[in-house]
């Protein structure tokens, strides 16, 4: 989940060390704020018994996040071209470190909910920012060599933080005192360790003469529609895979499938990320046209093992189903930004790129909703099997869109 921004770096000292040292640590610390950002997934089955809320409200709760995300996206996502990088990330990382303290004191669902609109400003001031930073000190770093270094370490970051805050909360739930607070105080001194990195690595923009007049970030999506449509759709689908499995994917493993350990449900989100990180640093050798149909297939035949899984209760199946659809999501949601990234003209791109996350989110979000809503009516795993069959649905219409509305 990357954005490129258009920016005015800074002089810099070519092939600087300093700047090698900087692009690991702020590699660093990307994946230590998207990690906190999925701590309370394995735990919502723990909030569930102890505030007595439903599926629905777990949706609820992961929504207000995805606002979060969107409010920030569309407020200050392109700041930091003219304020800097690290002034921003400090921001974001200072909002993570105020939700981690409400995580931590209010456990109840008013502070869950509040801690989660918090988590989900800091991640939209974040992701951006981060990954416009991660490039620039790369170039800065080794400015002959290509950017594989930097794709591969953005995505693991990206991707594998997701699904590393998963797998090191459940572990800690599973193991340590105090559930619902240890995790979160593991990761403020992570979050305050950040800080002191962020600090440490050298600065990429130089503030212009005169700033520019504030005005929030645009959601125009520039290129030819048919590519558009088919990259905005394709990133909805993909994202609606990882909001499925970071709301209620640990509930149904607890309740549908009767495996209540929280270990298992980090483990359960961690293959899902982890192998949509693996997929988007395994397929840059693919051409575009490669990874957009090995992605959708990817998805699409993880999405049937996850049907299977749910339908005979097989936890084995149900995890399998998981990492190839997240594989494919990885591949298909890195072919929509370089789709994106292509056919936008440079003093566009960024502007464009944000508009392609705004809609990624609206897929990691509605679908969710609208399957926890299901919950209230149906039984659990009948409401999954329909969640999947209208996913597959959408993908038939990408294919569709991209074989004959492309050409």
């Amino acid at each position: 989940m990357t954005v490129l921004t258009d920016h005015r770096p800074a002089p810099v000292e070519r092939g600087s060390s300093r700047h090698g040292r900087g692009f690991w640590l702020i590699a660093a610390v990307y994946l230590v704020a998207l990690a906190f950002s999925t701590v309370p997934t394995p735990l919502y089955p723990l909030y569930q018994r102890v505030d007595g809320f439903s599926a629905l409200t777990v949706t609820v709760v992961f929504a207000v996040y995805a606002i979060g995300v969107i409010t920030s996206l569309l407020l200050a996502g392109h700041v930091s071209d003219w304020t800097g990088r690290r002034r921003v990330l400090q921001a974001s990382l200072a909002l993570e470190i105020l939700a981690g303290v409400v995580f931590l004191t209010w456990p109840a669902l008013p502070g869950l909910i509040a801690a989660r609109f918090l988590t989900g400003l800091g991640v939209g001031l974040l992701t951006a920012t981060a990954t416009a930073y991660l490039l620039e000190l790369h170039k800065a770093h080794r400015p002959q060599a290509s950017g594989t270094r930097f794709e591969v370490v953005s995505s693991a970051a990206n991707l594998g933080g997701l699904g590393a805050g998963t797998l090191v909360a459940g572990a800690l739930a599973q193991f340590v005192a105090a559930p619902l607070r240890t995790p979160y105080a593991v990761f403020l001194v992570l979050l305050g360790l950040s800080m002191i990195a962020v600090a440490a690595a050298p600065e990429t923009v130089t503030a212009p003469a005169v700033r520019p007049e504030y005005r929030p970030q645009g959601v125009r999506i520039a290129g030819p529609r048919p590519a558009v449509l088919v990259a905005t759709t394709s990133a909805f689908a993909a994202f609606a895979v990882f909001g499925l499995f970071t709301s209620l994917a640990p509930s149904f493993v607890a309740g549908a499938l009767h495996h209540p350990s929280r270990l298992l449900a980090g483990v359960t989100v961690f293959v899902v990320f982890g192998a949509g990180a693996a997929s988007q640093a395994l397929s840059g050798r693919l051409t575009p046209r490669a990874r957009f149909l090995s992605g959708l297939i990817a998805q699409a035949v993880g999405l049937v093992t996850l049907a299977a899984g749910m339908w005979t209760a097989s936890l084995p199946l149900f995890l399998i189903g998981g990492a190839v659809a997240g594989a494919g999501a990885g591949s298909l949601f890195k072919s929509a930004v370089g789709t994106i990234a292509a056919n936008a003209p440079a003093q566009q791109r960024g502007e464009s790129l944000a508009g392609l996350f705004l809609i990624a989110y609206l897929g990691l979000v509605g679908p969710v909703l609208g399957l926890g809503l299901a919950g209230r009516y149906l039984a659990a795993t009948t409401s999954m099997l329909w969640f999947t069959g209208l996913l597959l649905a959408l993908l038939g219409a990408v294919y569709a869109k991209d074989r004959w509305g492309t050409n």
